[in-house]
């Protein structure tokens, strides 16, 4: 597993297993939050951050032109990341590592699993004992029992699940599901200028107090950056960073990206 080399993700103590950041936080001798943090773009879909035990899903747009989907998930984990979370992805194989970090993601506390094959729930089942958040990516439709195991060790080991949806398909019983809408690249004139920003329009819907639909626009860079580069703020009405210079007379469009 890509990044597990990095450094040791659990510890073993009288045949139980406690998370790395646990570790940490008691070495340093802090008590560990019941939620983690998400980046400031996002606090209107979840209010209060990530909650631990709770299965937060990420399904794309069913437009197969709308990309940013991938660039959704990773600023849900960003935040948490950056704070001393460790996260693991399981069954991305075309996740960039580069990508990763440009959006946040601490490497040394991100271990990612591309192909774990037809055992892909135990291998998640695994890591959810020793990693903070943990997401999972299956091509195929996952039985009602595995979703259940799969969030029932996540309560009970104090985690948080983040099944990324395949298109067309949605994981039930999710405690929350962040939906992408639509997105667009901003920045770029007819053939000319810089890609400065890409607008993700995000709905969220859920169980108990997460039943009310809500939405939101999230800008995210186009290139590096973390929560303090990242254009505008969470709302249903946000305004467009500035645009970038064009040629006079000329219309600004948008590139969506497949």
């Amino acid at each position: 597993m890509a990044g597990l080399s990095l450094a040791r993700s659990v510890e073993l103590r009288h045949g139980s297993v406690r998370r790395a950041s646990d570790l940490t936080d008691a070495d340093a001798g802090l008590s560990t939050d019941r939620t983690l943090p998400v980046l400031p773009e996002l606090r209107a879909l979840l209010p209060g951050g990530l909650r631990r035990g709770s299965t937060v899903a990420v399904a794309p747009s069913p437009d197969p032109g709308c990309g940013g989907a991938t660039s959704l998930l990773l600023s849900l984990l960003a935040a948490a990341s950056a704070a001393g979370s460790w996260c693991a992805v399981v069954g991305l194989p075309t996740l960039g590592m580069a990508a990763a970090a440009e959006l946040g993601i601490v490497l040394e506390r991100f271990a990612l699993v591309p192909h774990p094959g037809p055992q892909w729930a135990t291998v998640a089942g695994a890591l959810l004992d020793g990693f903070d958040v943990v997401v999972v990516a299956p091509t195929g439709s996952v039985a009602p029992t595995v979703r259940g195991q799969l969030a029932a060790r996540a309560r009970q080991r104090g985690a948080v699940l983040v099944p990324f949806c395949a298109p067309g398909r949605a994981w039930d019983g999710a405690d929350l599901t962040l939906n992408l809408v639509d997105g667009a690249w901003q920045g770029l004139g007819p053939g000319r200028g810089r890609l400065r920003g890409r607008e993700l329009s995000v709905s969220a819907s859920g169980r108990g107090a997460a039943a009310r639909p809500r939405r939101a626009t999230v800008w995210l860079p186009a290139t590096a950056g973390l929560a303090a580069t990242l254009y505008g703020k969470v709302s249903a009405e946000v305004s467009p960073p500035p645009a970038a210079p064009r040629h006079p007379e000329t219309p600004t469009r948008r590139l969506h990206l497949v």
